[in-house]
């Protein structure tokens, strides 16, 4: 039984999404063809992380790719996904497109789809840590605990400021895997990057109580 507590911290667990469509800058080029370089990630501490993807992609595509964003952020998910589906199927060298088609998916309630997109989008770019975090909140959806602490953790590998991998992972730790230590340790590292989360603080304060400590 899930307490309404525990129901507010899973509501929280796909804020992720939102990042992104703002995280990636695809060079257009003239020619075609699968050359490309590895996303590269800028750590900027006071906002987050930029990724900037690099490749030879025809003006149509990026075309393509705006006009398949812009649709599902009015609200025209089918024509955007198969928008996305053109996309990918054209740039499978890209990670951006797959990550968007997997978050497109998710949104969709389609998890398998959304779970394949992800992975090809990390077989273009293994160290992509928005794609490991929604992996992580499909796998965590499916009941595959395991898989999704690896995938936040990952994430957090990477960049460990990503603070909605830090908290999907405390609250994976918290409600799923009963790993109180793992919860605790992740709520308070996500603290120190979002100091104004009241919910979160209620959170350590709830755990703490269960581990038996007394609040510092």
């Amino acid at each position: 039984m899930i307490s309404a507590n525990s129901a507010q911290k899973q509501n929280c667990k796909c804020r992720g999404a939102s990042l992104v469509v703002a995280a990636f800058f695809v060079s257009a080029c003239a020619s075609t063809g699968p050359s490309s370089t590895p996303a590269h990630i800028e750590i900027q501490e006071a906002v987050g992380f930029t990724i900037t993807e690099k490749a030879h992609i025809s003006n149509n595509v990026r075309t393509e790719y705006e006009d398949a964003l812009a649709l599902i952020e009015q609200g025209n998910p089918d024509q955007g996904v198969a928008k996305l589906e053109a996309v990918v199927e054209a740039a499978p060298h890209l990670s951006a497109p797959s990550i968007d088609l997997g978050v497109a998916y998710h949104r969709a309630g389609n998890l398998e789809a959304a779970e394949t997109n992800l992975l090809l989008a990390l077989e273009a770019n293994p160290n992509h840590p928005i794609a490991h975090n929604e992996l992580g909140i499909v796998y965590r959806k499916v009941g595959r605990f395991a898989e999704a602490r690896q995938s936040y953790e990952a994430a957090l590998e990477i960049y460990p400021g990503y603070h909605y991998a830090r908290r999907n992972l405390a609250v994976l730790c918290d409600l799923y895997l009963a790993d109180l230590n793992c919860a605790l340790d992740n709520y308070e590292a996500y603290m120190a990057t979002v100091p104004g989360d009241e919910e979160a603080s209620i959170w350590i304060a709830d755990i703490r109580m269960r581990m038996g400590q007394s609040e510092e």
